[in-house]
């Protein structure tokens, strides 16, 4: 079954949960992790990135599915495998989301110079309202997500461009001070880009089976270019006092001469976290009911609405995400957002892995090549004695 959106609301769902809260807080974790040398990590996984978002695209037209990357593993490998993806996505997303909310907040609360007790209003305030768009249902978040999306990708071109001129080749030296353990750092940090693990259950709700794929293209060029771009110019300008501050994306808009900037980065941050946090949420609530439906979770979150829309599913993603934010408000020297970002990054690592060797195993194997027509005077029958044994197929690597 097919559902309401087309290939520029999936696109903006796209773009909003593979870039979303990452935006604020990756390119400084990257530099504090690798120095400048992150670029070089940053440049290898949006490659990697490429070839994930082209994976579950593919697989997401061809067996469009609510249960996503555990609907393709369950296919390749069975119900016990499918459960743990399943499981693993669904534990992951309220880490992640309760992340972002907090780094959105600080964000708000540097631009206001405002107290501990506003960023925790604030973080409460963003869990609130992503949990109650996803009640409300998906075809209408899209629309919204669609409007977040172009305003977001205007703000990190305005970014880019205002920090862009101010680039020092002198910043991008010493290369690589922490040496390739910092890089393998940056490599682990970088993970959290991946979140077409989390666009793949979405796949059910397209009109039609291509327009996946359309919007996984659409969506990549843009994450691709924007994220790379401020990479660079968080390297550029900054340099090691980007992994020094919490909010190095206000640092990149904030000269003397512009005092607005400070309060455009804090709507930003605002509009990240809600972007990234609903497609993530849409996809866990419906990743909830499909593993219900396969009885790994209580059948009662099988149950969806008249609209089709997992509002129990969602219910008990929003309980979990209530407890990781108590105990982040509670011991925040130990439940960080650092740490967060890292748990739901391995998670999603993991996901994403399974996925791809489910693709591996699922996807079709190029053709073969046609035999050659050879000139005539190499046409000619072997003799009957010589040894054909040691012929290698025409098309290489063998199908699997």
């Amino acid at each position: 079954m097919t559902g309401g959106i087309g290939t520029a609301r999936g696109a903006a769902l796209c773009i909003g949960a593979v870039l979303g809260p990452g935006v604020l807080v990756l390119p400084a974790m990257a530099v504090r992790a690798a120095g400048p040398a992150s670029l070089v990590a940053w440049a290898a996984l949006l490659c990697i990135s490429a070839l994930i978002a082209t994976s579950f695209a593919t697989l997401g037209a061809r067996y469009p599915d609510a249960g996503g990357v555990a609907a393709f593993t369950r296919r390749a490998f069975g119900d016990r495998a499918a459960a743990v993806v399943g499981c693993w996505l669904y534990a992951a997303v309220p880490a992640g989301v309760v992340a972002g909310a907090i780094a959105g907040a600080r964000y708000t609360a540097a631009a206001l110079g405002a107290s501990a007790a506003v960023t925790a209003a604030v973080t409460a305030a963003l869990l609130a309202a992503v949990y109650l768009a996803n009640l409300v249902g998906l075809r209408l978040s899209a629309r919204v997500q669609l409007v977040l999306t172009g305003v977001l990708v205007g703000l990190l071109v305005a970014v880019v461009a205002v920090a862009g001129p101010r680039v020092d080749a002198e910043r991008i030296t010493p290369f690589a001070p922490h040496g390739i353990a910092g890089v393998g750092s940056a490599v682990a940090v970088f993970v959290a880009i991946c979140g077409w693990e989390a666009t793949a259950n979405l796949s059910a709700e397209f009109t039609h089976p291509k327009q996946v794929r359309r919007a996984a293209k659409a969506s990549l060029a843009v994450v691709v270019a924007l994220y790379f771009g401020l990479a660079v110019c968080t390297v550029g300008v900054l340099g090691d006092d980007a992994g020094d501050t919490a909010v190095p994306l206000m640092r990149l808009l904030a000269p003397v001469d512009r005092p607005w900037a400070a309060g455009v980065v804090a709507v930003a941050a605002v509009l990240f976290t809600v972007a990234a946090s609903v497609t993530f949420v849409a996809a866990a609530g419906r990743a909830g009911t499909s593993l219900a439906r396969h009885r790994v979770l209580p059948a009662t979150l099988a149950v969806t609405a008249r609209d089709g829309e997992p509002r129990r599913s969602v219910a008990v993603q929003a309980a979990a995400a209530a407890i990781v934010a108590g105990a982040a408000a509670a011991a925040p020297h130990v439940v960080t957002v650092e740490t967060l970002m890292r748990l739901f990054a391995a998670l999603l690592a993991c996901v994403t892995l399974v996925g791809l060797v489910a693709a591996v195993r699922l996807l079709p194997v190029p053709r073969q090549v046609p035999a050659p027509r050879w000139p005539h005077s190499l046409s000619r029958p072997l003799p009957r004695s010589a040894d054909r044994s040691c012929w290698l197929p025409l098309s290489w690597p063998p199908p699997l």
